[in-house]
């Protein structure tokens, strides 16, 4: 269903949702013989959205169910994909094991989530299949001992469209989100959203907001500072959307939270953090590993490093401040921005959340 002009973009949902709603049918029917349809699942922020089955299939002791994926007013590569799951029961305790059907890519390089050789199954989509297994299981009276198999027909194909290539997942798609909804994407409706933030925030009178480009860093912040929700701007990757109007409509104090990538985009100069905008500078970040005392050999590798995630474990495995650099930077870009009219402070976390770098008000 299209939007109507100059009304809201409508969400959708990932394609771990989706995933996660096709793994639930088929060990249902499984269990039972039946396929239900709709299907409900639950969010990892506990919403219940019922999916409707495109696809049910016995085929000897596999069952498979299918989901099209619907990203709403998202321009998803993957919008329309058929989502399906296979599922084929295990012996005794041995829990869940992932494969990549067709369409579903492989990791061969490190820097991933999810290690070498694994499918391209993130870890977020892992957990929601494994606790609908359990709650199926539970209510069913069946074991949660299943081989799972994701796949999407088209998959190999679409993925030519995305990063996955360059990345080094092979043979497919990639099988994410982190909340199970896409939330459709524009950037001007997402600035004005920013701005309304920032307008809300000055109109309370409070001297204190936070910028953050996901949940993870979002929640990091929190856990730094004890804020109002609406002190929490929903930044993405518009920094500098932020930035430019802050500078005109300025609060005393603002705190940058990120993950080292999107932040060594802005410790760089991009004020625009999405990938498909701005690529991380690698060889700039050899060159700040230089400054840091990096062996050649180091610097070298990261000039041709897979992702961001892989050039921070090698510095930190090696002792090297890298994080706290790339914070550092950061905050000089953006206070550039600002002209000074408002302290600022980055903080850099890795995926788990942990503080790998901080440039405080000072």
């Amino acid at each position: 269903m299209a939007r109507k002009p100059d009304g809201p973009l409508r969400r959708g949902w990932t394609t771990g949702a989706c995933a996660t709603a096709a793994t639930a049918a088929a060990f249902e029917a499984l269990l039972t013989g039946r396929f239900p349809d709709p299907i409900e699942i639950a969010l990892p922020k506990g919403e219940r959205p019922s999916f409707a089955l495109a696809h049910q299939k016995r085929a000897g002791d596999v069952v498979t169910a299918g989901i099209v994926k619907d990203a709403g007013d998202d321009p998803d590569v993957t919008h329309g994909a058929l989502i399906l799951s296979s599922v084929r029961a295990l012996g005794p305790h041995t829990g869940l094991r992932f494969k990549a059907g067709r369409g579903v890519g492989t990791v061969t390089k490190p820097g991933l989530p999810i290690p070498p050789g694994e499918p391209a199954i993130n870890p977020v989509p892992r957990r929601m299949m494994t606790e609908i297994v359990q709650a199926v299981a539970a209510r069913l009276g069946g074991r949660p001992d299943l081989e799972i198999t994701i796949s999407i027909p088209q998959g190999e194909e679409m993925a030519r469209h995305t990063w996955n290539p360059r990345l080094g997942i092979l043979g497919g798609l990639s099988i994410l989100g982190t909340t199970g909804i896409v939330h459709p994407f524009s950037c001007s409706a997402w600035i004005a959203s920013i701005h309304r933030g920032i307008d809300v925030a000055r109109a309370s009178h409070i001297d204190h907001i936070a910028g953050c480009t996901g949940s993870t860093s979002e929640d990091g912040v929190k856990k730094l500072y004890d804020l109002p929700d609406f002190a929490f701007i929903d930044m993405g990757d518009f920094v500098g959307g932020m930035l430019k109007y802050l500078r005109d409509h300025p609060l005393p104090r603002l705190t940058i939270g990120g993950g080292f990538a999107k932040l060594a985009k802005l410790a760089n100069g991009a004020m625009d953090l999405h990938s498909g905008r701005s690529q991380l500078d690698r060889a700039a970040v050899a060159g700040w590993l230089a400054e840091l005392g990096a062996d050649p050999a180091l610097i070298e590798k990261t000039k041709i490093a897979n992702t961001g995630a892989e050039i921070l474990e090698e510095a930190q495995a090696r002792g090297l401040a890298l994080g706290e650099l790339v914070a550092r930077r950061a905050r000089d870009q953006a206070k550039a921005v600002v002209e000074g009219k408002v302290a600022i402070e980055v903080v850099a976390f890795d995926r788990a959340g942990a503080i790998i770098g901080r440039a405080g008000f000072a």
